[in-house]
């Protein structure tokens, strides 16, 4: 979807001519991102929730009649009109959130005794002890207030959308004379025309990258926009078209930023054919060299569309859900299609117990799905959902424009549905399947190791510093679906009097600061944001370290000071020279643990610590960055005043210096080779 955010402007600058190399503006490899987006790009992938099995036993007879207390209690109360209705257990944890056109009839039909109700909704009412009630003016409203409540609250008993981050969008700029193509995350204030929602961070890359050939519009910073006086790299590889330093005027710019909206924005059949008459035309006259240029960049649109696959031909804005059950669990796809062009598709695993059928799971995950990002105008669905018509009523209200939900039963629209029904089968197919080999492998560590139970938290922690300095440590965490990212934490190392190089004490505080927070109870709302999910514990069933006997013994001594005895602890010492395959296992008052070469729990060992050794880099690698960009050039030995303002009148920036070799920093006058090999190392010194 388009949205225009455009402001008037600022006039063109005049040009800037010098000496000032031929660098890129970034890294190439790297995405153009918001600056107000998130730098770190998490995986778009869901992981697979537990499937809760439905318990065999009989449900007690004085709980359920508990229950049916509490609730008929609720329906003396309980209002005729539309609401939303919460079911609390005795520790005030939301247990289900439900909506109805009719309160109190609806309550109803959970109070009745001897009615025939499945076993999740009998264990519900058996754990009830309070209802909980808000009347809405409307069912529409009481729909959306439902969703809402569900997201916040995560009730152990309705179908729950997980791993639903933002949608990243293209953004033209308009608060620039050139204006900037990049990723965007977020609220939508920056003025500018923005085209999405894409379904990954990688469909946005590809489709800027690609963009920029097809365009040549600038996708620098306005800081290093204004800093130039030559182009940059991107303007030799033709990336660019140099607005810059004015190798394109300011109509020809405009004109080039107009394409590129009306490409975004559909009508790409008459760019594509606008670029093909000038491509003629260009040949006709013999100029090979613009014509080839035209040739290039009708390439690059065609790359776009290519890339797309399945492109339909009479649907110009839709959102395609598909459903798929299989094992006890359940997998959405989902497809964008944005100006008559496939913007990508994401595969989702709702957290739902097996007694829900695939209509209910795929119509409370609407719901919530457009809880917080706005509908297209049409909604197409592989299986027909209760209250469809509620839905988009809901929709129409949220986004001021009509929306319309339908399965299709022919035509174009059918087979965009059937394909996108073959991806969630298969999606699902792939998970389950990866789910499998991870449990395996969490089988195999528990009997190698000789765990009391398998594993379903593992948590890998690591330091990061140099010499002592922007000391940071770092935890990442493993289960049954593999790296599970959005539960990563990184510390920055706070204890005054540090030792500098003091592994054992930066490892004693970064267990302390984890382990002090799970051991306090939390209080009042934060208790019920803190409660374990269902699916994947908080509390870690093993924790490995990288070292050796020592660190083991220093671990085990905090955990003894903090009074955790069920955690089981083990270190991974390298091997000698380093040597990946040779690594000794320390596990408490037993022998060191040497496994064969090729034995899976060691290569899968041996990725836990190799994922935890990366991103204590990463963080380490940011924290530094940040301090250096603050200090500036001062804390290098041997760069004074003079050197300094050689290196920033040379370079540009910062950044630039950072990037360029020991070759490129001996070329500024003053600068001594000697002195360019302390600024190198300066900036690329190895973390410990």
């Amino acid at each position: 979807m388009d949205h225009d955010s455009t402001d008037h402007p600022k006039p063109p600058r005049k040009a800037r001519r010098g000496s000032q190399p031929d660098l890129p503006p970034q890294d190439l490899t790297a995405a153009d991102i918001d600056p107000a987006t998130s730098a770190a790009e998490e995986d778009d992938e869901a992981r697979l929730p537990e499937a809760p099995e439905e318990p065999a036993e009989a449900i007690a007879e004085g709980p359920l009649a508990v229950g049916h207390t509490a609730i008929e209690n609720a329906v003396r109360l309980a209002p005729t009109s539309p609401g939303v209705y919460r079911m609390l257990n005795a520790s005030s944890d939301v247990l289900y959130v439900g909506k109805a056109k009719n309160v109190r009839k609806r309550l109803s039909s959970y109070a009745r005794v001897n009615a025939p109700l499945p076993a999740r909704i009998l264990r519900m009412i058996a754990a009830t002890v309070t209802v909980e009630i808000v009347s809405t003016t409307t069912e529409t409203e009481a729909l959306l207030l439902e969703a809402n409540l569900i997201k916040q609250l995560r009730p152990r008993f309705n179908v729950q959308l997980r791993d639903d981050k933002s949608f990243p969008y293209i953004l033209i700029t308009g608060d620039h004379w050139a204006p900037q193509i990049l990723k965007h995350r977020g609220a939508q204030t920056r003025p500018g025309r923005y085209f999405g929602p894409f379904a990954s961070a990688g469909a946005v890359n590809r489709t800027i990258t690609a963009l920029q050939r097809a365009f040549l519009i600038r996708s620098c910073t306005d800081g290093f926009f204004e800093s130039r006086t030559r182009p940059c790299l991107l303007y030799q590889i033709r990336r660019c078209s140099g607005p810059c330093t004015r190798e394109i005027d300011f109509p020809g710019y405009s004109e080039l930023v107009r394409e590129a909206n009306d490409f975004l924005s559909g009508r790409s059949h008459a760019v594509k054919q606008l670029l093909a008459g000038e491509m003629e035309k260009a040949s006709t006259e013999l100029e090979f060299e613009t014509a080839a240029l035209y040739r290039d960049r009708l390439a690059a649109l065609s790359a776009i569309q290519s890339q797309q696959g399945i492109n339909p031909r009479t649907v110009e804005e839709a959102d395609v859900f598909a459903i798929h059950q299989e094992g006890g669990y359940y997998c959405v796809e989902v497809f964008f299609f944005r100006t008559g062009q496939n913007w990508g598709n994401r595969a989702y695993f709702p957290r739902a117990e097996k007694s829900f059928t695939p209509e209910e799971v795929l119509a409370s995950f609407l719901a919530q799905f457009y809880d917080d990002k706005p509908p297209p105008k049409l909604i197409l669905l592989s299986h027909d959902i209760e209250e469809c018509q509620l839905l988009a009523d809901a929709l129409c209200v949220k986004a001021g424009y009509k929306v319309e939900v339908s399965v299709p039963k022919r035509g174009e629209k059918k087979e965009l549905v059937t394909h996108a029904l073959t991806n969630a089968r298969e999606a699902l197919g792939r998970k389950l399947a990866d789910t499998a080999t991870q449990s395996r492998l969490l089988e195999s560590i528990a009997a190698t190791l000789g765990l009391p139970q398998v594993p379903k938290r593992i948590e890998v922690y690591d330091n990061s510093h140099i010499q002592g300095t922007n000391a940071v440590g770092a935890m990442i965490v493993a289960g049954p679906d593999g790296f599970i990212k959005n539960q990563y934490r990184k510390f920055n190392i706070k204890s005054e009097g540090l030792t500098p190089g003091d592994d054992y004490a930066m490892m004693r505080e970064v267990l302390e600061r984890r382990f002090k927070r799970l051991l306090k109870p939390p209080e009042g709302d934060a208790a019920k944001a803190k409660a374990d999910d269902d699916s994947f514990p908080q509390w870690p069933d093993l924790v490995i370290i990288d070292g050796g006997r020592g660190q083991l013994n220093a671990v085990r001594e905090i955990f003894g000071g903090l009074g955790l005895t069920q955690v089981s602890l083990m270190a991974v010492a390298k091997g000698p020279d380093r040597d990946a395959g040779r690594e000794t296992l320390f596990m408490p008052d037993r022998e060191a643990i040497k496994l064969e070469p090729r034995d899976p729990v060691l290569y899968f060992i041996q990725r836990l610590r190799d994922e935890a050794h990366r991103f204590v880099i990463g963080s380490h690698r940011k924290l530094r960055k940040k301090d250096i960009r603050e200090a500036g050039l001062q804390e290098i030995p041997g760069i004074g005043p003079s050197r300094k303002r050689a290196l920033l009148h040379h370079f540009g920036t910062l950044k630039e210096i950072e990037r360029a070799s020991i070759a490129d920093l001996g070329k500024v006058p003053g600068v001594s080779a000697e002195s360019a090999r302390k600024i190198f190392e300066f900036f690329h010194a190895q973390a410990g």
